[in-house]
């Protein structure tokens, strides 16, 4: 159970939740309607595969020595109904069952002593000062998303919305895990994912985390262009629908499009176990 208010300054913790609920939560039933309703209701599931694909299928085959799951952003504000983008987030996450399916990809990986590494979100009071932002940057700084009161201070992190989900802590927090240094944005060329990685001889990824067309997306891209075979695992994300696009199905175009493979978590861990035995 996340205890986000009992570690966090409590009037502080509720305005940013309020100022995403006020801004932003009011028009997600609208844009859920405008933007898949319909659609489910002309058509079939917009997310499901097409029928008669045109590009050419994945090949990619699992080495288990070489290969890592690598999990985006697994925390608290992202996944958690009291996390601060809960209101425009959340039908997605249920929709996919994503939290149980990031924790399915943990236990498969753990079983199998597979390189794990999560690739965490934060801000520090420094990064409030930049003098620009794009759109979702002013949006996360103005809702106090992921903020932690400094790099080498972990006062009021237990429970905040810049934790772990709670479920995943046994994985994460085992002495095997690489967390490495915070993305900023959305990618991680600005951590050291990559070093990571590849000091462990890694060169396969199993991607999956938070959120579909921002930081998973962006990590997706990220590995592509440093030479890494990556596996998306769709139903172990997923994203905010606003009234300016459903931020899922724009991913899933583009994992369809630049992926080695797109997987569902099933698909994931059966590809696991093949490459076990």
């Amino acid at each position: 159970m996340c205890n986000c208010n009992d570690h966090n300054d409590g009037e502080n913790r509720i305005s940013r939740r309020a100022a995403l609920t006020t801004g932003l939560a009011g028009t997600a039933a609208a844009a859920a309607a405008t933007i898949a309703g319909p659609a489910r209701a002309q058509e079939q599931n917009p997310y499901a595969d097409p029928s008669e694909p045109a590009l050419p299928p994945s090949d990619m085959k699992l080495d288990l020595s070489r290969a890592a799951l690598v999990v985006t952003d697994p925390q608290v504000d992202f996944l958690h109904p009291e996390g601060v983008t809960w209101g425009v987030i959340g039908a997605s996450v249920e929709e996919h069952n994503t939290v149980e399916n990031i924790e399915t990809l943990f236990k498969a990986a753990k079983a199998h002593d597979i390189t794990t590494a999560v690739s965490p979100h934060y801000y520090y009071p420094t990064d409030h000062g930049w003098k620009f932002e794009g759109a979702l940057e002013k949006l996360m700084h103005k809702i106090g998303m992921f903020d932690r009161k400094g790099a080498l201070n972990l006062d009021g992190f237990e429970g905040s919305g810049a934790d772990w989900m709670p479920q995943y802590k046994k994985y994460i927090e085992d002495g095997k895990t690489i967390v490495t240094s915070p993305h900023k944005v959305y990618g991680n060329d600005t951590n050291d994912l990559s070093l990571q990685l590849r000091k462990q001889g890694v060169d396969q990824v199993i991607l999956a985390g938070m959120s579909a067309n921002l930081c998973t997306e962006s990590h997706m891209r990220e590995l592509l262009e440093d030479g890494f075979e990556v596996a998306v695992v769709r139903d172990a994300t997923a994203a905010a629908m606003l009234p300016e696009g459903d931020g899922y199905l724009a991913a899933l175009i583009n994992f369809r499009y630049m992926a080695n493979a797109v997987w569902t978590t099933e698909e994931a861990v059966a590809q696991i176990e093949a490459a076990a035995a």
